[in-house]
């Protein structure tokens, strides 16, 4: 061993297999990184004096000679109002052309917030899609999965979200996205002059899939940064998670780890919920909401990814193609925020909850109506009312194309109720619909 500028410096591998290397070395701390032949690696387990280190770029064509320099650090990012508009790499470097921000170099993957420092999440963060605001509304300090089909547009839907959502800074943090995918968030920030307050810290196909797990920690580190230094409500959104998993089933074959539920490591629980507990509302008004794509593999929620998840987080959203109105809707039957009832009606309208319950209940006797009709049984008057009332629900108000302010969601439910129901069959308080029911068509239905 040798040692220059505060560097430990070894020249002897003991082990090497596709992505890990080991050695004998002391002092050396956990998840410090080195250089190995030049390529950087990560250390992943300490034993004694065995160390292994995670080669990010693989370790092919490495000799058991090959210098191995620890730096005598974690992986770290420079934090500071420069990060905002940028682009980086899983490492924290631009990858936008950008020079290197200026900035308090900070470890990243810390430990999540001490519960004491938290407060309960009370303030609602608008996303200006229906199938969210209205029937699944979010709350600052939330975690919450998009789950979603490999060939649905969730990246589309994040990238809406980006623009659309009221909060202060937009991290997003992008693992395994095309060169479209990544083009396409840059072009479409870029384009709506919304860059000032989005971060966006990206992995591309093309690189390393090890480099993925360095991600979520890079866009919470950043969020960190702003919802404590700044105490600004901060919403980090991380696709896709079942990419990051994959990354980390990868890296856990390798070391010969024997793996558990499809082939995922042991420590795939704890892994998420490392990421899914930065989610916090703190007392001074700061705040980190996790908003997080899962892709299903052939709609199988029971894989050990999107079921591991379901336990951590505080609800879910399900996107899914509607064939009545050939969109892609949030799905109000599979799809559940857990926090809603801390903000709707309180935050919101005061009818919010009723007209919530009220529309998804009719859409749920439209889905019936759907069944009667398969089945060839006659449908009654309501029935086809029903089924009208829903096509203009899923199109109007439960795709992702709508974008609207809660109010003018209520407002237009209230529309649809009008038109297709009588204020009986809405069966809400005769209060609220004295106040919201649409004048002009008070006289048609009896009222």
């Amino acid at each position: 061993m040798a040692t220059k500028a505060f560097q430990k410096i070894y020249t002897k591998i003991s082990n090497i297999t596709k992505a890990t290397c080991m050695l004998h070395a002391t002092g050396i701390g956990n998840d410090e990184l080195a250089t190995i032949d030049g390529r950087l690696a990560q250390v992943v387990r300490i034993i004694g004096d065995e160390v292994t280190l995670q080669v990010y770029g693989g370790t092919e064509g490495i000799p058991t000679n090959a210098e191995v320099i620890f730096t005598g650090k974690a992986p770290t990012l420079k934090v500071g109002d420069q990060l905002a508009g940028r682009f980086f790499n899983a490492y924290g470097e631009p990858i936008d052309g950008g020079p290197m921000p200026e900035g308090k170099e900070v470890e990243i993957g810390g430990p999540s917030v001490n519960p004491v420092r938290r407060d309960q999440p009370s303030e609602l963060i608008s996303t200006g899609i229906a199938g969210i605001d209205l029937n699944n509304t979010l709350v600052t300090g939330q975690k919450i999965p998009f789950f979603a089909d490999p060939d649905q547009p969730f990246n589309e839907v994040m990238a809406m979200v980006a623009l659309r959502a009221q909060s202060d800074k937009i991290i997003l943090g992008g693992m395994g996205l095309t060169n479209d995918d990544y083009l396409y968030f840059k072009n479409t920030f870029s384009n709506a002059g919304a860059l000032d307050r989005i971060i966006s810290f990206i992995n591309t196909t093309q690189e390393p899939s090890v480099e993925r797990l360095l991600i979520p920690d890079m866009a919470l580190t950043a969020a960190e940064y702003f919802a404590v230094e700044k105490h600004e409500k901060v919403l980090v959104l991380l696709t896709d998670m079942t990419n990051y998993a994959d990354a980390l089933a990868i890296v856990s074959n390798r070391m010969d780890q024997i793996p558990s539920k499809d082939s995922m490591p042991g420590s795939i629980y704890s892994d998420l919920a490392k990421i899914y507990e930065k989610a916090v509302q703190f007392p001074d008004g700061g705040s980190i909401t996790i908003i997080a794509v899962t892709t299903l593999s052939g709609g199988d929620i029971t894989h050990a990814v999107p079921d591991n998840t379901g336990y951590i987080t505080e609800g879910q959203l399900y996107l899914r193609k509607d064939a009545n109105v050939g969109k892609v809707i949030v799905d109000p039957f599979r799809s559940l925020s857990r926090l809603k009832q801390l903000v709707i009606g309180k935050k919101t309208r005061q009818d919010h909850p009723q007209v919530m319950n009220a529309a998804v209940r009719l859409y749920s006797d439209a889905a019936n109506a759907q069944t009667k009709m398969e089945n060839g049984f006659d449908l009654t008057d309501y029935d086809n009312r029903a089924l009208r009332f829903a096509e203009d629900y899923s199109s109007q108000l439960l795709a992702i194309d709508v974008n609207l302010d809660t109010t003018e969601m209520l407002d237009k439910t209230w529309g649809l109720f009008s038109k297709y129901f009588t204020p009986a069959e809405v069966n809400i308080k005769q209060a609220l619909i004295d106040e919201y029911w649409p004048e002009n068509t008070r006289v048609k239905q009896g009222k």
